[in-house]
């Protein structure tokens, strides 16, 4: 047996003389052996600014040169980049509505009976044009009183009352 250094970590271990032969580089474990095959870089991730390990083939295969640490991140900044006019699909931004909503973070609470299921709960345009999507025409309905202040007036009434008082409120 033959003693050698490691081609990575200049370890000293030994090596029988014919494994010597056949190889140009020894190594003193796997660990070291496979470190040496990578060609990647540690880059920053883009969104949390962790390192993290990319191969060459992903650094080349790059788009937009920003590099993520998994899906979380990636489709974090997806998610902000292409919203509103810069996503694909985007029409008008008419039925955006709820997303303004719930982007003031207001809690969805229904604004005239006060129930919190979040499976109910919808938005509601306080003028009753839809194309009017000013945050102060913009408040949470459950679908029960949503109906009900669409559909009678004595509803709908209290409901421009209640509106009122808490204007007043605010103020």
């Amino acid at each position: 047996m033959a003693n050698i250094t490691c081609s990575l970590c200049s370890k000293k271990f030994y090596r029988k003389p014919s494994q010597i032969k056949r190889c140009k580089n020894s190594f003193c474990s796997t660990k070291c052996q496979h470190e040496t095959r990578k060609n990647g870089q540690w880059i920053k991730c883009f969104v949390c600014k962790k390192s993290v390990y990319k191969q060459a083939r992903y650094l080349l295969r790059s788009k937009n040169d920003k590099y993520f640490c998994g899906w979380v991140c990636s489709n974090k900044w997806h998610g902000l980049e292409f919203a509103g006019e810069k996503h694909p699909n985007w029409i008008t931004g008419e039925f955006a509505y709820r997303n303004i909503l719930l982007k003031t973070k207001t809690n969805k609470i229904c604004f005239f009976c006060g129930n919190k299921d979040a499976k109910v709960i919808i938005v509601h345009h306080i003028d009753k044009n839809r194309k009017n999507n000013n945050l102060k025409n913009l408040t949470w309905l459950c679908r029960n009183c949503h109906h009900l202040v669409h559909n009678y007036e004595d509803v709908s009434i209290k409901f421009t009352k209640k509106l009122g008082s808490n204007a007043k409120k605010e103020m």
